[in-house]
């Protein structure tokens, strides 16, 4: 099953078939929405909009442990991730599409893990996202005009407000490639929860630092998600009739990860977890 993570306007492009709502209670609270379940060219899939339906979520508020477990509890197995990025590369104008390989966290405020009450669980994220279906989604862009570009450096920020120009700086001189708010800690949830991920990029504006372009502003953001999210919606359902195997490490992130033996974890602990440490317990 698929899952896709992303704002409404996604879910509005999408040629969703025999969808309904879904509503999921989780042991870290409620998703953003209900999930929608559907059909996309045969495959099965579940849209959760990141933000809720009406945007009432900043970058920060999002309940994005609930989410992820939202998406497993349903039967989602794979996650692509839509997001609106800024550019820190010339070369990546607006309306680009990314797919990156690499992460950077400069959030500061965020739950990061499903563990941590009593149970200690060490993932390897060393390559933050799933080859495998970043790979997929990449050759998939003949599905739109736009331009996409494979490979890159996400940097993650703790917002809502945009960078200051020193900061944009610091990130260009680091060698970073585009900047967002959101991927950060989904990539690391669903690690933890077993799901492939991989973000799906769309640049919005070149962030601060473009010296011939206008400061990054809402109304800026806005105009060019819009155009990106045609195309990644594009390229989303091409992907969704022509999933990847999970001949991957994700379905195994968990393996000798769980450092705290089973009888040192507490029932409620334990039944709190289930869904994500059963095979493990």
């Amino acid at each position: 099953m698929l899952g896709i993570i992303g704002g409404s306007g996604i879910y509005e492009a999408l040629g969703f078939e025999n969808s309904h709502e879904k509503r999921v209670r989780t042991p870290f609270g409620a998703p953003s929405a209900p999930l929608e379940i559907g059909e996309i060219a045969g495959t099965d899939v579940a849209f959760l909009p990141r933000h809720g339906r009406d945007h009432r979520y900043d970058p920060t508020a999002v309940p994005y442990r609930a989410n992820v477990h939202a998406l497993k509890q349903v039967g989602v197995d794979r996650v692509v991730a839509t997001n609106a990025v800024g550019s820190l590369r010339e070369e990546l104008s607006p309306r680009t599409l990314v797919v990156p390989d690499q992460l950077f966290d400069r959030t500061r405020d965020r739950e990061r893990s499903f563990f941590g009450d009593g149970v200690v669980v060490h993932v390897s994220m060393a390559d933050p996202f799933c080859g495998r279906l970043a790979d997929r989604i990449a050759d998939r862009a003949g599905a739109t005009d736009a331009d996409l570009v494979a490979g890159g450096t996400h940097v993650t920020i703790e917002g809502p407000q945009f960078s200051t120009r020193a900061e944009s700086a610091f990130y260009r001189d680091r060698g970073y490639d585009i900047i967002g708010m959101t991927t950060v800690p989904e990539a690391q949830l669903a690690r933890e929860a077993e799901l492939c991920y991989a973000p799906l990029a769309g640049v919005t504006d070149y962030d601060v630092w473009h010296d011939d372009e206008e400061e990054v502003s809402v109304e800026t953001v806005l105009e060019h998600a819009a155009a990106n999210e045609t195309s990644m919606s594009a390229i989303i359902e091409a992907l969704a009739g022509d999933l990847p195997d999970r001949d991957c490490d994700c379905g195994h992130a968990l393996d000798g990860a769980v450092n705290t033996p089973p009888e040192a974890i507490d029932r409620e602990t334990r039944r709190e977890l289930s869904l994500l440490l059963d095979e493990r317990l």
